[in-house]
Order: C-alpha cells, then sequence, then structure tokens
C-alpha cells in the first residue's frame, strides 16, 4: 500500500532531489500540484492536508506558513528548512546520533531536517560530548568546504555561467560575521554551552563537502589521544548504515589528500581522525544534497513509515 506524498517546493534543489530519490518506488504517491499554483496558499493548503507526508523545502518563512496550513491532525511533516530545527516539540532529523533521536522521528508527526554544515558538524561534536572526550564548556571552532549546490539557485546560476566572474574560480569564504544560520543547532543539538567559530567557504564544484573541527590539548588542559577519539566515534555509529568511522592510516584517504566531493549524489558520510596527542583534526565528509538535506529527509520518511531506512538510499 503507498502513502501519500506532497513537496511543497519542489522547483527548488532539494525538492528535485528529493523527486530523483523517489524514482522506482511503488510505496508513494506523488502529489503535485500545477505549475501556475505551486505558491497558492489555498492550493497548497489542499494538498497538504490532502497527503500522508509533506515535505518543505521552502525558505524559513514560507515553512512555518506551511505548517500552520496543516489542519489534518494525520499529516506528518518533514521540514528541510532552518525554521523548526531548535524546537523542542520537533524531532532532529538525525537518527544515527542516538537511539533516542531515532525513535523520536519514527513517531513524531514533525521532523526537522539538519542542516549540511551542521550535519557534518553535529556528528563530530555530539559523541565527543556526550562521552566526556570534550567538556560541553569547550570553545569550539569548525571549518568547512562545500560546494556551489548549496548556495541557491541564482549562486548555482552564476557558477554556471558561461560568464562566471574570475573570483568564483577561488574557494570563496562567507558567513564572516559569524551568523551563519546553522549556528543555532550546531550548538544546541552538540550541546555546546557556547556559540561555536564556524567558517564556511564555498568552492567551483556542483556538490559534497568535509566539515572539520581542530583539538588542541593546549586549549582542553590534557593530552588527547586520536584513537580514544576514533573510538568514541565508533561507538556511537558502529552500526550505522551511512555514518562510518575511517580506520586510521591514509590507507582510510585512497591517497593523500581529502577531498570535498568523494560522496556526492550519496547519503554516505565518512569520519576521519587525524593528529597527535597535541593536536587532532576531526573531519566528517558528506553530500550537502545528500546526508545533508534530501538524502537525511527520504530516510527520515522511510523510518517514519517503518520500512527500511535505506530504501531509495545509496
Amino acid at each position: 500500500m503507498s502513502v501519500k506524498v506532497y513537496i511543497d517546493g519542489q522547483e527548488g534543489t532539494t525538492g528535485l532531489k528529493i523527486l530523483e530519490r523517489f524514482e522506482g518506488r511503488d510505496d508513494i504517491e506523488l502529489l503535485k500540484i500545477s505549475e501556475e499554483k505551486r505558491k497558492d496558499p489555498e492550493e497548497r493548503k489542499k494538498f497538504i492536508n490532502s497527503s500522508d507526508y509533506t515535505f518543505l523545502c521552502l525558505p524559513d518563512a514560507a515553512a512555518r506558513e506551511a505548517v500552520s496550513f496543516a489542519e489534518n491532525e494525520n499529516v506528518r511533516i518533514i521540514d528541510a528548512s532552518t525554521a523548526h530545527r531548535t524546537l523542542p516539540d520537533w524531532a532532529y532529523g538525525f537518527p544515527e546520533l542516538s537511539p533516542e533521536h531515532r525513535e523520536k522521528i519514527k513517531n513524531s508527526k514533525r521532523v526537522a531536517v539538519p542542516g549540511c554544515y551542521a550535519s557534518g558538524f553535529i556528528s563530530i561534536v555530539y559523541p565527543l560530548i556526550k562521552r566526556g572526550i570534550i567538556p560541553a564548556s569547550y570553545p569550539v571552532f569548525a571549518y568547512a568546504t562545500s560546494g556551489y549546490s548549496g548556495a541557491g539557485k541564482k549562486a548555482i546560476a552564476a557558477y554556471e555561467s558561461d560568464e562566471k566572474p574570475f573570483e568564483l574560480l577561488s574557494p570563496s569564504q562567507y558567513a564572516l560575521n559569524m551568523d551563519h544560520k546553522h549556528l543555532p543547532e550546531m550548538q544546541k543539538i552538540s550541546g555546546l554551552e557556547n556559540k561555536p567559530m564556524f567558517n564556511p567557504i564555498v568552492d567551483n564544484y556542483f556538490s559534497g563537502m568535509v566539515v572539520s573541527v581542530p583539538l588542541q590539548s593546549a586549549i582542553l588542559g590534557s593530552k588527547l589521544s586520536p584513537e580514544k577519539i576514533r573510538e568514541a566515534l565508533f561507538e556511537n555509529y558502529g552500526d550505522s548504515n551511512f555514518v562510518e568511522v575511517k580506520p586510521a592510516g591514509t590507507e582510510a584517504l585512497d591517497g593523500k589528500f581529502l577531498d570535498s566531493n568523494a560522496l556526492s549524489g550519496t547519503n554516505k558520510m565518512e569520519l576521519f581522525v587525524f593528529g597527535n596527542e597535541d593536536q587532532v583534526l576531526v573531519c566528517s565528509r558528506l553530500d550537502n544534497l545528500g546526508k545533508g538535506a534530501s538524502g537525511a529527509a527520504v530516510q527520515c520518511l522511510n523510518i517514519m513509515m517503518g520500512i527500511d531506512e535505506t530504501t531509495g538510499l545509496v
């Protein structure tokens, strides 16, 4: 028996990628709004309330509006926007974090899909705080490289234009006022007492990202153990279908570079630990359009449906 699914914002990057991941599935009946009415509030409201599951692939304000349209108490909403990620009555859509996170996703009618950068950051910091490797008061800094596909339609068009500006040929730092929209969830979900410092970098390739968190014994006040950190991550993710903790050694890299686009097109995430007892670098590699967006959204749907979470995902 199929379930009725509506995607509000199906013309955006995330919505289109969700549609791709539904190809070949006979357990989903897609409700498709006509192009001329896709922004009409009454038409959207009708589709939301006719669905079993509605995906929101919208700006924050439009996502909040869409939630207010839901009058059918049986409609279950999966929101890919930033709007609801830190609200306690919404499940945070990262099931691998803990059995409690998975159970809340399974039973909730409201699920917030994590941000792409936030997914990489939280995958590292949450288990390290939970297991006492670093204290909640640790002043965490993180940096990340990402493909341009997460920057929106205008940016994608600029990067893919035949008249691409010269400055887009190089990596570009942004959110330099320390106000990136993922910061609230990065702090809250990880359990940090203070807002982390975060330096995102967009580059001239389509998709994929690496989020890196450096740790220093001089700040921590005790010697670090890369192996202990790796073990803590494996304890958290060892039985995961999509999150893999890579073993020690350069063999985990298939070479000497850690490229950011190796997982493009997948729902996978890889965690790496490098360094020594003085300095450790922990890296999370994922696809910003996969485990960082549409892949995570479909994974949450599968869990909510009570089916194999890998259905339609690689």
